[in-house]
């Protein structure tokens, strides 16, 4: 951004030149930004656009032109980028103030318009990632990871192990917790009415205060209705049918559980869910490409026909995508290893 406000101060100080006053040349004809007294000081046009061409041209010509681009291509995203952009720069403001976002940006308007693009950017490049998957991966993803919604009660167990606990009371707070566990299921196992009975064990002996009164229940919940400290739960409620509980030990983060499975609906049909669906697939692809987003923008900026037509600036693009695509290829060796 320091790069970018170079650029922009720099085409100021040739634009004021020529606000309202004849631009002088100099001896060999080209036109002049600085004069001195002194003939052989001087700053010419192409002096500074060469110097600047070599430093900052690229970066700047780069956000201009992408700038352009993006907001031909994504009309009904802008106000979203513009909002994302207000609320991340207010945030920041509030965590680091106004100095230190002028120190590095220049500006807040710099750096609102900076992150405006990368919004735009990011938008564009999963776009482009959901175009890149099929309708056969669609399909299987839709068979292997979309459920209908489950209604679901739990009791959960938390053993009270501490850091200051010796291991010996660890040991006996974890064996007290699994007998509570499998006292529970044994309640269960010798009850006529098993759902009604899992409502009064849950207020019984659960210490998730938040369900406890409420029978342990924990609604209807699909995949990411829960934090990830669920999966297993989830996990488990699908392995079971409609009015079941389970028999095994669930552990997660939270402590022990054990889950009623009380009933379920049917998954949406694909094309509710395609959306959703391409956008995971999207984001899939992105991680494990990082040439993606790359290539992404290259082919943006080739729809709309760009020429660079400065050899010097061509050259400097041409090598600056080369680096980057070496760079995201390593990155992702790196991932692999």
């Amino acid at each position: 951004m320091k790069k970018y406000k170079a650029i922009i101060l720099g085409v100021c100080a040739i634009l004021l030149c020529g606000c309202g006053k004849t631009i002088p040349s100099l001896s060999d004809g080209t036109e002049a930004v600085v004069t001195f007294n002194n003939d052989q000081i001087h700053v010419s046009a192409n002096d500074l656009y060469n110097k600047m061409k070599e430093q900052y041209a690229l970066d700047a010509m780069m956000q201009l032109m992408d700038k352009q681009i993006l907001e031909i291509e994504l009309p009904d995203r802008l106000q979203e980028a513009k909002d994302n952009a207000t609320n991340t720069v207010e945030s920041m403001k509030s965590t680091y103030g106004v100095d230190q976002i002028n120190s590095y940006f220049g500006s807040v308007e710099s750096y609102t318009d900076y992150i405006y693009l990368n919004n735009l950017q990011q938008m564009a490049i999963l776009n482009y990632a959901k175009n890149q998957v099929n309708e056969k991966e669609v399909q299987a993803y839709y068979d292997k990871n979309i459920y209908g919604d489950i209604n679901i009660d739990h009791i959960l167990i938390q053993t009270g192990v501490t850091d200051d606990d010796s291991d010996e009371d660890k040991q006996k707070k974890e064996t007290d917790a699994k007998n509570k566990i499998n006292e529970i299921i044994e309640k269960l196992d010798k009850a006529e009415n098993k759902l009604e009975t899992f409502k009064q064990l849950a207020k019984e002996y659960s210490n998730d205060e938040a369900t406890k009164e409420n029978g342990g229940s924990l609604g209807a919940v699909n995949t990411d209705t829960l934090s990830s400290s669920y999966d297993e739960v989830l996990k488990s409620a699908r392995a079971l049918k409609d009015g079941e509980y389970s028999k095994e030990l669930i552990t997660t983060e939270l402590g022990y559980h054990v889950i009623f499975r009380e009933s379920s609906s049917e998954k949406k049909a694909i094309d509710d869910v395609k959306d959703e669906i391409l956008e995971t697939l999207g984001t899939e692809k992105l991680n494990n490409d990082s040439t993606m987003s790359i290539t992404a923008m290259q082919e943006l900026r080739k729809k709309y026909g760009m020429e660079i037509i400065d050899s010097d600036i061509k050259n400097q693009y041409s090598n600056f995508i080369a680096n980057q695509i070496a760079q995201a290829r390593e990155t992702d060796a790196a991932k692999t290893n």
